[in-house]
């Protein structure tokens, strides 16, 4: 949420059993060679995520010079704005029903074009309902206006899955991101 790279996290576990060894290790022989003239349970690279990687904390360190504290912590509260602003508004809106209310920054939603509104008792409502994401995901990807991931969870079909954490993003986006779902799936 602070919009630092991957490599800036850092993992500490309590556990003395060598759970990230066992659960990330590559066994990599041609970089951790068992023939060492020293111990090589003194070898943490493959104990660690990524290999060899360390995290980079002066990249970490820097970004939190560059914006200090106040700055991260003003990117972390502007995400739950956004996402706050993005449910009021798919609340005032024809055709976006919540799968639930957010918890986080994840939004999880399901776009109903107007064909298919009302007809939630319909036999192939389900069917054509699981379409609707794929279809608008696809006709953003070629009009190359957006994209948004789509997913089916247990027995709920393809919805939407949008996640708003980046501290460049405006309300202006978010309304220009609910105008072209509508846009692109209206017809269908």
């Amino acid at each position: 949420m602070l919009v630092a790279g991957l490599q800036c996290s850092a993992l500490l576990l309590k556990d003395t059993t060598n759970l990230l060894k066992r659960c990330h290790s590559a066994n990599a022989t041609y970089l951790f060679q068992q023939d060492k003239f020293y111990d090589v349970n003194l070898d943490i690279g493959d104990k660690s995520v990524q290999c060899s990687r360390k995290v980079d904390c002066l990249k970490l360190w820097l970004m939190w010079k560059a914006v200090g504290s106040a700055g991260l912590a003003e990117r972390v509260d502007k995400a739950f704005v956004h996402v706050r602003y993005l449910v009021e508004q798919m609340k005032k809106r024809d055709g976006f029903h919540l799968l639930r209310e957010p918890e986080f920054v994840n939004v999880c939603f399901w776009f109903i074009p107007p064909s298919l509104r009302g007809k939630e008792g319909n036999a192939d409502y389900q069917d054509r309902l699981a379409k609707v994401a794929p279809t608008v995901k696809e006709r953003m990807m070629k009009q190359g206006t957006m994209m948004v991931g789509y997913q089916p969870l247990g027995d709920k079909i393809n919805f939407f899955r949008v996640i708003a954490f980046s501290p460049l993003i405006s309300l202006k986006d978010l309304d220009f991101f609910l105008n072209e779902i509508e846009r692109l799936g209206n017809d269908l």
